[in-house]
């Protein structure tokens, strides 16, 4: 589950952060606790010593069994007594110690080499507002997809619409829970406001939970600041390359909105092409319908789109116009 740099860089800014807060608050804690009870003052120094004592026997004696059980059940005495103190003056006998956000990793974000699940979870709140940045995510969900905004009245094709949505519904809903690196692409057509993105994005925050890695944008958006990479190596652009090649998940949003010339469609080939063999599964969503896909590009483009996508297709009038 591939994450870009800068979000490990982000997460691990963020664990050193929590830690350095939480023994930096204990340390206060401990020194307010030690002013205010001398005597626990005084076991603290104690316990300094019986440690420094420990290291010299180890390194230092050959026999030194009898001699490290008598300082063990000497430090035991001390901690027990020092608890005591605490707890008869309303403390937690862990007072003086750091509360780390995670206690399982201490707020290190590894556990025997390998990722925590505070750190999983914490990859994913970024990756959660990273998409956030460009598009709606916490109020697009598949809860608040009201189908009732489509019409139970028969088209001229015999489709209708409600229950076409719903069908695309019940489809996204089944594929974001069963998301795995296999996972197929999908292609969302149908004219605009018909929530292909809605869906897309209902998609997307499911995935996300799930541990994968998401990246979101506009086809113009992405053409854009891919361009802008390939010519400039120093550029500060939202998409790079590698994100947009490497991500567990690709939603490219309104296909057809970029700008019409060889480097964009260029582009578009590189990434639908290098997704498709490398088996990474992408979202597409357009307002085009396919004569018009074909008219637009060329067929090295719509031959992996109608060959590679499963096509979900929504009809309907523009919803953001029957909800004002």
């Amino acid at each position: 589950m591939p994450y870009s740099n800068e979000l490990y860089i982000k997460a691990e800014k963020a664990l050193k952060k929590r830690r350095e807060t939480a023994e930096t608050e204990a340390q206060e804690r401990a020194e307010q606790i030690r002013f205010q009870f001398p005597e626990v003052d005084e076991i603290q120094r104690k316990l300094s010593s019986i440690g420094l004592e420990i290291s010299k026997v180890l390194l230092y004696r050959e026999n030194a069994v009898e001699k490290l059980e008598e300082l063990k059940n000497e430090s035991r005495a001390l901690v027990e007594k020092r608890t005591y103190i605490l707890k008869s003056n309303g403390f937690d006998e862990n007072a003086m110690a750091p509360r780390y956000t995670c206690p399982h990793c201490e707020d290190r974000g590894f556990i025997g080499g390998r990722l925590c699940s505070c750190h999983k979870r914490l990859l994913s709140e970024l990756m959660r507002a990273e998409v956030s940045r460009f598009a709606p995510l916490d109020s697009c969900t598949f809860d608040n997809f009201d189908i009732n905004y489509y019409s139970d009245e028969p088209l001229e094709n015999s489709v209708i619409p409600r229950v076409r949505a719903q069908k695309v519904l019940d489809a996204s809903r089944k594929y974001a829970q069963n998301f795995s690196n296999e996972s197929k692409n999908i292609l969302f057509m149908g004219k605009t406001g018909l929530g292909k993105t809605h869906l897309s994005l209902a998609i997307a925050n499911v995935v996300i939970n799930k541990g994968y890695s998401v990246c979101y944008g506009t086809s113009q958006n992405i053409c854009d600041d891919l361009t802008t990479e390939r010519l400039r190596r120093d550029a500060d652009t939202d998409y790079t390359k590698n994100q947009v090649l490497q991500s567990d998940l690709l939603i490219i949003d309104d296909l057809g909105t970029e700008i019409d010339n060889q480097y964009n469609t260029a582009t578009l080939y590189n990434i639908i092409n290098a997704r498709i063999l490398s088996k990474k599964p992408t979202i597409i969503s357009t307002n085009y319908e396919f004569d018009e896909l074909l008219e637009k590009y060329d067929q090295r483009i719509t031959s992996r789109i109608t060959g590679e996508y499963t096509n979900m297709t929504l009809f309907g009038s523009d919803i953001r116009n029957i909800k004002r």
